[in-house]
């Protein structure tokens, strides 16, 4: 196993070894070291808004690939009125069919493959022909269930929660706390995905950087202003703020806000270890980076808005072209990381501060 380390000091710092971007030996070892450990986007509430909603997927599909469902209770319960979403297993507790298979609505779960049930909770309820089985059921018998963090109609979870997510998310929800975010809608139509030929680790610290801009996103150059461009650096995240050229297409700050007075063109989040939180004067772009490969990965945008007149304006004006750029340049980047003449390079301590913390917290995680 490769070691890693990254010097603390920036200005005395290389780069992170390559072998993050082209070891299959990294690749499975950042499974559990990283994103088991990390908390992960599950998907908006709106996924069950109605009692007794069942929405099945995997999370990580093709790399976690850990099969969960979110389950709305069918009933109130006493102590939860609000019907409170459920984030459990979807891996029967008997022989470990899959319970359920599409969304659906429904009272309770029953596997298809001998009619174990469940109720919504993921607390056993029924198993036919089991008479004369001794000490059962136990809470064994129980589909797993995961903690649920939400925040904007956001849901999150962890595999392995040795950390709060408070950790994770504190300083973004402070810093943008201000916004109508309760009235985000979640557009399906520009929400797209996109498949990059390229590592998960090197899309997410090309994000971290203002640096490239002028030389890759030209039309984009337009709206920022390049040398304003500001890092601040948290535990599990940081944010790069976007300031405009001019006063056109910014974010209405108010008062209590530590940028009142400046032209912020954007907020970009950064939650370790592959989400992206982008908020723009019309609401949020939401990225999320699944790595498929060792050289591969998918990169899901999710747009909600809370004011469709300014949609199409500004520094989140037109996220294609920019997400078109970004790809051609890691693309270019994963194949000439493969060189047997580099392993790595110098920051620059201006402009890359948000990737040296990334590669900083990959050396800790990967060990």
């Amino acid at each position: 196993m490769p070691h890693f380390f990254v010097h603390p000091e920036i200005a005395k710092a290389s780069t992170i070894s390559t072998a993050v971007y082209t070891s299959p030996e990294v690749f499975e070892r950042a499974k559990e070291k990283i994103f088991a450990k990390s908390w992960q986007f599950v998907g908006h509430a709106g996924r069950v808004a109605e009692p007794g909603s069942v929405w099945p997927f995997f999370l990580l599909e093709n790399y976690l690939d850990e099969p969960l469902l979110l389950a709305k209770p069918a009933q109130p319960i006493s102590q939860f009125p609000n019907f409170p979403i459920n984030l459990i297993s979807n891996v029967c507790t008997h022989r470990g069919n899959l319970v359920a298979g599409l969304p659906c609505k429904t009272s309770q779960l029953r596997c298809k493959y001998h009619g174990r049930v469940f109720d919504l909770d993921g607390k056993f309820k029924f198993m036919p022909e089991f008479q004369g089985v001794e000490n059962f059921p136990t809470a064994a018998d129980d589909l797993k269930k995961l903690p649920i963090f939400e925040w904007a109609s956001l849901l999150f979870t962890s595999l392995d929660p040795v950390f709060s997510p408070e950790i994770f998310f504190q300083e973004m929800m402070e810093r943008v706390g201000w916004m109508p975010l309760d009235q985000l809608v979640f557009h399906e139509n520009l929400s797209k995905t996109y498949e990059v030929k390229a590592n998960w680790a090197l899309y997410c610290e090309n994000y971290l950087e203002g640096f490239h801009i002028p030389f890759v996103h030209g039309g984009l150059a337009q709206s920022l202003d390049f040398g304003n461009y500001e890092t601040e650096i948290f535990k599990f995240s940081n944010l790069q703020i976007g300031i405009a050229k001019n006063n056109v297409h910014c974010i209405d700050l108010p008062p209590s806000s530590p940028d009142f007075g400046k032209n912020v063109a954007g907020y970009y989040f950064w939650v370790f270890p592959n989400m992206m939180f982008n908020f723009y004067p019309w609401g949020l772009s939401f990225n999320l980076v699944e790595p498929t490969g060792v050289e591969t990965c998918r990169v899901k945008f999710f747009v909600y808005v809370f004011d469709e007149k300014k949609l199409g304006s500004g520094a989140g004006g037109d996220l294609d072209t920019v997400e078109m750029e970004d790809e051609e340049i890691v693309e270019m980047v994963q194949r000439g990381v493969r060189s047997r003449f580099y392993n790595s390079g110098r920051y620059s301590v201006k402009h890359e501060k948000g990737t040296h913390h990334f590669h900083r917290l990959l050396a800790e995680f990967l060990g």
